[in-house]
């Protein structure tokens, strides 16, 4: 198939537009109109994931982390992102990043953790805010269901686990065309008065392109009167972390040792336990120190996460159990989730997980 089908796929599930502003996913290198035949998906891309993808003849690494992050000034090789995009240029191998975007939704990385971990109930636990927008629009009563559809279909309606979510009201609208008009109904040159249906509905707003042209599209009028509003509601499926419930009550040390077992980690770092039982539970692949004072807040028992310093820790005062699992260890499971929802997709297509471990970290 071709690249672009994947990356298609790939920012539907997690739209590039909720990547977090320091980060770079997306397209790295590559043309997205040529074909593939084989992608290696990865945690890193290292020099040593580009020999393992040469070497497995893929023409394409899907990786969790982007090999760049800033820009880059020259081509050098004169260090190991230098070296890795020179021989990934040189081989013709395409390069593909889904990082902040896939931490944020709520089918993506932390998900896969809570699925690991055998959680329940789960929900984001620091949704964001800024993202969502209203749709008004005008309607005869007659052709509303059909605009409904339209922009149900290009992704308004959709409230957590709700969709084809909108108000409706009756009314009826004035308007008078000049001259150059040519209007659906009544007369140009006099105005008109036309009994009308006010739908209201929400939508993500990287969507606004696709539902405005579905509304357009569907629309009977020559003219068609909308309103965009941005809101300042949370977007519930979209954001940082999650919490959730385990299925039953642990004591703190036999949770501590489900994780270290469940998340293959070395070691764990962790503050002092609360002698309570363990029920409620945050999560946060990646560095997820930030999101201490909402897991408090939500009442979780402990926080799983990784990059905690020093200092951080005494903020737990007591009131949360950290366990600081490693930045590799809380992600490691990112592109057995890439792979199962890429093969689900595209079953047809071959894919290769990486057998590369890119954990810089050592422990001894």
């Amino acid at each position: 198939m071709r690249l672009s089908e994947l990356i298609k796929f790939l920012e539907e599930l997690a739209p590039l537009q909720y990547q977090e502003s320091y980060d770079n996913s997306g397209l790295l290198y590559g043309n997205p109109n040529r074909k593939i035949t084989k992608a290696l998906i990865s945690l890193d891309c290292t020099e040593e994931v580009v020999n393992e993808a040469i070497k497995k003849k893929c023409d394409l690494i899907v990786s969790h982390h982007p090999l760049i992050f800033g820009g880059i000034s020259s081509l050098t090789g004169k260090n190991y992102v230098e070296r890795t995009f020179i021989k990934a240029i040189q081989k013709d191998i395409a390069l593909y990043a889904i990082h902040t975007n896939l931490d944020n939704v709520k089918a993506g990385v932390n998900a896969k953790i809570t699925q690991k971990l055998g959680m329940k109930d789960c929900q984001i636990l620091t949704p964001k805010k800024g993202l969502l927008k209203k749709l008004i629009t005008f309607c005869p009563a007659e052709k509303v269901g059909k605009v409904r559809a339209a922009i149900f279909e290009a992704g308004a309606g959709n409230i957590s686990d709700y969709s084809e979510c909108s108000f409706n009201s009756e009314g009826y609208g004035t308007f008078k065309g000049n001259e150059g008009t040519d209007p659906v109904v009544g007369v140009k040159g006099k105005q008109n008065q036309e009994s009308e249906i006010k739908i209201e509905s929400i939508f993500p707003k990287h969507s606004e392109g696709k539902i405005l042209e579905a509304l357009f599209h569907s629309h009977p009028y020559e003219e068609v009167a909308y309103d965009i509003i941005p809101l300042d509601n949370q977007h519930k499926m979209i954001g940082s972390g999650m919490i959730g419930l385990l299925h039953k009550e642990m004591d703190e040390k036999a949770f501590l040792k489900k994780i270290k077992t469940t998340m293959r980690c070395k070691s764990i770092r962790y503050t002092a336990l609360r002698k309570k039982k363990v029920k409620t539970v945050a999560v946060c692949g990646g560095s997820g120190s930030f999101l201490l004072a909402d897991a408090i807040r939500n009442k979780a028992d402990f926080l799983i996460t990784a990059d905690f310093k020093y200092h951080q820790f005494f903020d737990a005062e007591g009131k949360i159990v950290i366990a600081d699992i490693g930045h590799y260890e809380s992600e490691q499971f990112t592109k057995d989730l890439l792979y199962d929802l890429i093969n689900k997709k595209f079953p047809k297509f071959a894919l290769r997980l990486s057998e590369i471990n890119t954990n810089p970290i050592n422990y001894y």
